[in-house]
C-alpha cells in the first residue's frame, strides 16, 4: 500500500504580506515558503501510520505542484520523513488546473491525503476534484485515520459529533487539525538524508486554468473605536443605530 500526501508550499503565517504593484498577485520578494500548515498534519500523519504498519505501508510519498522555488520546501518534506517526492513542473493555477496535474501522479496510489485548504486563498478544492478525476471515494472533514488490515477507518467530524468511517482503497482523505497531535520537526539525521532520497519532475500536462484573479486589495481599515461610558446605554444605542447602523 502506498500513501501519497498532496503539498502546497504556503507563505509563512507570520510574515508581512504585500500586494504587488499590479495588484493580481502577491508581492514574494522577503516571504519564506513553508509547507502548506493542513498539508504537514496530513504528512505526520502519513508518516505514523508507516510506522505502525511497517509490512502494509510500502511508501510515502509527496506530491506539489510548483517550479524549482518549492524544492526547499519539498525537501522538508523529504527530511521531515517522507520517501519520495514529485513536483509537476509548472506555476499553480486554479483548483481544476493543480488538481489535472496532480491525476498524473495520484493514479499510483491507494491512500491520497489532503489538507482541507491552503493558507493562501483557502480554496478547498484540489481534493475532491483530484478524488473526482481519479474515480474514487472521498472522505472529507476527517480528523482521525487508520488501519484495519486493507482497510482505512476514517473519524469525520460532522456538526460537532465524530463520524467513524470504514472504506477500501483506493480513496482520498481531505483532512484538517486534529489528524496528528503534533507535526514533525526535521533533525539533521533527516536533513542530511533528505539530499539523497528520490525528487521526481514531471512534466505538465495540457490544461487550462478555469478561473483567473482579477484584482487584489486590503481589506478596508477599521473605524476609529468610540468609548461609551458603562452607564450611558443611551448613548450607545444611538450609536449603534445611527452610525454603525446595526439596529
Amino acid at each position: 500500500m502506498k500513501i501519497l500526501v498532496l503539498l502546497a508550499p504556503a507563505a509563512d503565517t507570520e510574515a508581512k504580506i504585500k500586494i504587488n504593484g499590479a495588484s493580481t498577485d502577491i508581492d514574494s520578494a522577503g516571504i519564506q515558503q513553508v509547507i502548506n500548515p493542513w498539508d504537514e498534519f496530513a504528512l505526520t500523519r502519513a508518516i505514523e501510520l508507516k510506522e505502525q504498519n511497517p509490512t502494509l505501508i510500502e511508501k510515502v510519498a509527496t506530491a506539489t505542484v510548483g517550479l524549482p522555488d518549492a524544492v526547499t520546501v519539498i525537501r522538508k518534506a523529504l527530511a521531515i520523513g517522507a520517501d519520495e517526492a514529485y513536483r509537476i513542473d509548472c506555476e499553480p493555477a486554479d483548483a481544476v488546473f493543480c488538481a489535472t496535474q496532480l491525476a498524473q501522479v495520484a493514479k499510483d496510489f491507494d491512500i491520497i491525503m489532503s489538507g482541507v485548504e491552503n493558507s493562501d486563498y483557502n480554496g478547498s478544492s484540489v481534493g475532491p476534484m483530484l478524488a473526482e478525476m481519479l474515480g474514487i471515494e472521498s472522505l472529507g472533514s476527517v480528523c482521525g485515520l487508520s488501519l484495519d488490515g486493507n482497510t482505512v477507518v476514517a473519524d469525520c467530524e460532522i456538526n460537532g459529533t465524530i463520524k467513524t468511517i470504514e472504506a477500501a482503497a483506493p480513496l482520498l482523505a481531505v483532512v484538517q487539525k486534529g489528524i496528528a497531535n503534533q507535526v514533525r520537526i526535521a533533525n539533521m539525521r533527516g536533513i542530511m538524508t533528505a539530499k539523497n532520497k528520490p525528487l521526481n519532475v514531471i512534466a505538465p500536462i495540457g490544461c487550462e486554468a478555469e478561473t483567473s484573479l482579477s484584482d487584489l486589495g486590503y481589506p478596508p481599515q477599521k473605524g476609529k473605536c468610540k468609548m461609551v461610558p458603562a452607564d450611558n446605554a443611551g448613548e450607545l444605542i444611538r450609536l449603534l443605530r445611527e452610525e454603525a447602523r446595526v439596529l
